[in-house]
């Protein structure tokens, strides 16, 4: 159930690194999903509009021989999911970290699942 909501968060994360959305939790983006899928979507990208800056820090600071403008943006994407759903979503954090490796096998290259799982690991050692 949760896979559909992560996956269509994911996507629209992945766009505002780009641009920003006029508004993130959009009709359109809502409708795509079942009832019971819509309110972890919508605690995802809440998270991310709210805390942001504050993940963005986290991950410039565990970042090692990259720039942080210079990350994948599907792999930075897939980071920012993650984290919100480990700092703010109560999700368990080996659960959070293995559906980002599995979209990344989808969408990303064949070495961003250990670099994602190295980056997330890293961030929450601390918290």
């Amino acid at each position: 159930m949760r896979k559909t909501a992560r996956e269509n968060a994911f996507k629209l994360v992945f766009e505002s690194l780009f641009h920003e959305p006029d508004e993130l939790l959009s009709s359109e983006n809502l409708e795509k999903l079942k009832p019971e899928e819509q309110k972890f979507f919508e605690q995802i990208i809440n998270a991310f509009r709210n805390h942001k800056d504050e993940l963005k820090e986290k991950i410039e600071k565990h970042l090692k021989n990259f720039s942080y403008d210079r990350l994948f943006k599907i792999d930075l994407a897939l980071v920012y999911v993650a984290l919100c759903e480990i700092l703010y979503c109560e999700t368990p954090s080996a659960v959070a970290i293995n559906e980002a490796i599995e979209l990344a096998k989808i969408y990303s290259t064949q070495k961003s699942h250990k670099f994602i799982n190295g980056l997330i690991s890293a961030i929450i050692k601390e918290e």
